[in-house]
């Protein structure tokens, strides 16, 4: 009894040492909190958000990049999704990985998405409104107030060439304006915080794309006398959707050589992934042609691929 007597003070010291070192390194873990807007403006300015939009500063970005390495570089983040959940329901993304190459130079001329390609999905220049119902009808039922927050922002332009947030985006002719609310995955807090109804919106829309880089979200203008060159879209897991919110006349989007125009107050939904332009040809006085422009998910992609692309083309991977 006596030497166990003799032990104790050395057990009561070891006790008291684990216990300090216990505190010392909880205490150094800071606890999970909610992001202020203020750390996401630090956090999106740190990655390289200037103005309201991303410049791209690393060679490894999936939408940049067009390397020998990228198919393998996308299989790698694949397992790794893979490992965390199941393999099931990724035949088609694995298929798509694996003959990437051969699907993006193999495409036909009217529809050649230049970043990634997902086999067996339906293709069409245009699809129709019941592809994603819910949040068609959701964005035209909030119509006047995205409108509102727009004329709002729009009034600065009588002040200066270009006020902070927006972009201006290379042209053949006349001025094409965007204003990045989402862009490549990224929110852009200074902007969302100048349009904060239109950004809440955002998160009530079921399909939206706002955890991948093929995630976007914005307003567009577009000037009296403008062209935007014809061009694809990065993906085909997509479908760009445009409410219009101001659509003078001889306006026009040409997908895959089909022509269409903007209603106020409707939504067009179209397939980017096909080559396609818009132009605004209508007299100086009619004004801009304005629409909000979201990405949804193309209706199918099932929730599994979804999940796995998230993964697979989150920002900074």
């Amino acid at each position: 009894m006596a030497g166990l007597a003799q032990h104790r003070p050395c057990r009561v010291a070891c006790l008291l040492v684990l216990f300090v070192w216990y505190c010392y390194h909880v205490g150094r873990e800071q606890p999970r909190a909610y992001a202020t807007v203020n750390a996401l403006m630090q956090s999106a300015e740190a990655n390289g958000v200037q103005n309201g939009f991303v410049y791209c500063q690393s060679p490894e970005c999936v939408r940049c990049s067009h390397h020998d390495g990228l198919n393998q570089k996308l299989y790698h983040n694949l397992q790794e999704q893979a490992k965390r959940y199941s393999w099931s329901g990724m035949g088609r993304i694995h298929k798509g990985i694996r003959e990437q190459g051969r699907y993006l130079n193999s495409r036909p001329s009217i529809q050649k998405p230049e970043v990634f390609f997902l086999p067996d999905l339906p293709t069409t220049p245009y699809f129709s409104r019941d592809a994603q119902k819910h949040d068609v009808e959701l964005l035209e039922r909030n119509f006047q107030t995205i409108l509102c927050e727009f004329e709002t922002l729009y009034k600065a332009f009588s002040n200066c060439s270009l006020p902070q947030g927006w972009k201006m985006n290379s042209t053949p002719s006349g001025e094409w304006f965007t204003f990045y609310l989402v862009n490549q995955g990224m929110c852009v807090p200074r902007n969302c915080r100048r349009c904060p109804r239109t950004y809440r919106l955002l998160g009530s829309l079921r399909t939206c794309i706002g955890n991948n880089v093929f995630g976007n979200a914005c307003i567009s203008v577009l000037s009296p006398g403008t062209v935007i060159a014809e061009h694809y879209g990065p993906t085909n897991i997509r479908i760009r959707c445009h409410l219009g919110l101001k659509t003078p006349s001889n306006c026009e989007l040409v997908v895959g050589g089909e022509p269409q125009c903007w209603a106020e107050g409707r939504c067009l939904l179209f397939d980017d992934s096909f080559l396609h332009t818009a132009f605004h040809e209508g007299a100086p006085e009619e004004g801009p042609r304005v629409v909000f422009m979201v990405d949804l998910w193309h209706p199918n992609v099932a929730a599994a691929e979804r999940q796995a692309l998230d993964f697979i083309f989150a920002p900074g991977r």
